[in-house]
């Protein structure tokens, strides 16, 4: 699996498979490599920010930017866990620890007022203000018992998800 000009043998769908959790079944892992080899158009065996945005409805979403500072450079390994938390068989929690990522951007581990402020600025677009964004944000804070102060960790996340009905998880 060094390169993407190689064949993938059956221990390397294996591995994959353990790697992603077991979210993609042997043929969903050849068809993603194949879309690997596509994209990674140099055969180096990873694929960059560039080739990413070459798929257009990577380049249309409006969380591209945040998006590529979590794919830039991804081999195929990390290529298909990456795209594991967008599988239907995903858990809960791993869609939350994808959303916290893209919420993260500075990759401290901690979510800001102005972090999620960004996010839903980069969501709403024009449809709406800046005063309308913070008040929505501050509201579904108080309501999860955080201020605009909080600094959310990745279990605080999950907490204000799960509270605000985002992600109904068992939290106990």
């Amino acid at each position: 699996m060094g390169t993407a000009s190689s064949i993938l043998t059956q221990y390397d769908i294996e591995e994959v498979q353990e790697h992603c959790n077991n979210l993609f079944s042997q043929q969903e892992i050849v068809s993603l490599y194949q879309r690997f080899c596509q994209l990674d158009r140099n055969a180096k065996g990873f694929i960059s920010a560039d080739e990413f945005l070459s798929v257009p409805e990577f380049a249309m979403n409006p969380l591209s930017q945040r998006l590529l500072k979590m794919v830039d450079g991804l081999n195929f390994k990390d290529f298909v866990a990456f795209l594991s938390a967008f599988s239907a068989k995903a858990s809960a929690q791993q869609k939350i620890e994808l959303i916290f990522k893209v919420y993260d951007s500075d990759r401290n581990g901690k979510v800001s007022f102005k972090d999620m402020l960004e996010v839903l600025k980069d969501l709403s677009g024009p449809f709406m203000s800046d005063e309308q964004r913070e008040e929505v944000l501050s509201q579904v804070l108080r309501e999860a018992g955080y201020t605009k102060d909080s600094y959310l960790t990745l279990d605080d996340f999950i907490k204000v998800c799960t509270f605000c009905y985002i992600f109904p998880l068992d939290i106990s």
